[in-house]
């Protein structure tokens, strides 16, 4: 009957000892069922789950492996596992796992074992723990704008809103931003991106620039907080707010454009999700001027928003077209995927107020960015701790992969 032994190998990495260690099986005909190595500042880890077979000598092979982690200054250890242990195990496969994305200016012991006692705490196995982000310099720590790590949890899950719940109080409580995803083959081939403008894209509602210059800064910007709250009715709102502006001349616009600050980290975003193929979009309930302008600046492929009545060199107070509100947002997501031939588990939204939600909803992926406290509780997961590059991780994204 074969063998089944668990080999642990750890000590300094260097080039050709996975090679050198594996030969030595290869000698003895040694099946291998698993393996899996992780290195963290040239310290190896490395674990191979083998199968002798009857007609070899484990007592012999056991020995060469010593002698050969000895000549490479490594540290080697063994574990029998029985066969029922080992079919159970393989039984175990297919499971559904998630992955919790924990993404911060800097990650403390104290974040991570709050994340992992809720894990535990829920009846979840952390399985792997990989770091997303670059490394960190103790030296330059102004280079250093994002702390990533992505733990990959299985086990039965009874009470999905709990772990929710307790993740987003971990969250609130030591300022960093946690995601919870099923990792499945969807979270791994997302294809289009929709984003928000104000507050979202751009710092800041345009909106209220243009009440400013038209000296009803207040007023507007009291409905406008009203309507992000989920207060107000935001169709109500919009044509509230545009009656306002009746009278600016048309020159504001482009003044507020020039103007206009990107929020931090979208260009870098925008940028990398353009190299690696993704379609974006610009679903927004502010106005065409100034969603043109950025869909020129950023490379965006699809823009939609409100337009803004003008005649005669002057705003009417009034819009023309169908108005973009939260609806017409998902109607618009869904329109655009089945442009593109995608499924919604294979769409990503970003928006930061209440008329967000329901593209937030029906998009694969929906993410809250900086958004009010009513807004990130409704959301599938948030943003606020960084900026809106942070999202490529949520996308499980590396550094190395074109983030910095």
């Amino acid at each position: 009957m074969s063998e089944i032994i668990l080999v642990n190998i750890t000590g300094p990495d260097q080039r050709g000892l996975v090679a050198r260690m594996v030969s030595v099986l290869a000698e003895h005909e040694v099946n291998i069922l698993d393996i899996g190595q992780s290195v963290i500042h040239d310290y190896i880890s490395l674990g191979l789950l083998i199968e002798i077979p009857p007609a070899q000598q484990s007592a012999a092979l056991l020995k060469e492996l010593l002698f050969a982690a000895h000549e490479a200054g490594v540290a080697i250890n063994f574990r029998p596992t029985a066969l029922d242990a080992y079919e159970r195990w393989v039984a175990e496969q297919g499971k559904e796992r998630r992955i919790i994305t924990m993404l911060g200016r800097r990650l403390t012991a104290d974040q991570i074992a709050r994340v992992a006692a809720a894990a535990a705490e829920n009846g979840l196995n952390i399985d792997v723990i990989t770091r997303l982000s670059g490394r960190i310099s103790l030296q330059n720590a102004a280079h250093q704008r994002h702390a990533c790590v992505q733990l990959t949890v299985s086990g039965p899950l009874d009470d999905e809103y709990g772990m929710r719940s307790r993740l987003f109080q971990i969250s609130e409580e030591t300022g960093i931003d946690i995601s919870f995803q099923v990792d499945d083959i969807y979270r791994r081939n997302r294809r289009l991106v929709c984003f928000d403008m104000d507050s979202t894209l751009i710092q800041g509602e345009v909106i209220d620039e243009l009440a400013a210059l038209k000296g009803v800064g207040k007023e507007v910007a009291a409905i406008t907080a009203a309507a992000m709250r989920g207060e107000l009715d935001y169709r109500t709102s919009l044509v509230q707010r545009v009656a306002l502006l009746e009278g600016l001349p048309e020159q504001a616009l482009e003044e507020v454009a020039r103007n206009i600050t990107l929020t931090e980290g979208a260009e870098h975003a925008i940028g990398v999700l353009r190299r690696l193929g993704y379609k974006t979009a610009i679903l927004s309930g502010g106005f065409t001027y100034f969603g043109r302008y950025l869909q020129e600046r950023l490379g965006i492929d699809y823009m939609y928003a409100n337009r803004l009545e003008i005649v005669n060199g002057r705003l009417t107070g009034r819009l023309v077209g169908e108005i973009v509100d939260g609806p017409r947002k998902a109607e618009l997501l869904r329109e655009i995927a089945d442009a593109e031939g995608l499924r919604l588990e294979q769409t990503i939204a970003v928006g930061d107020g209440a008329n967000d939600l329901p593209m937030l909803g029906v998009a694969g992926l929906g993410v809250a960015f900086h958004a009010k406290p009513i807004v990130r509780r409704r959301a599938g997961q948030a943003l606020s701790a960084v900026g809106l590059d942070g999202l490529l991780y949520l996308m499980g994204i590396r550094a190395r992969e074109g983030l910095t």
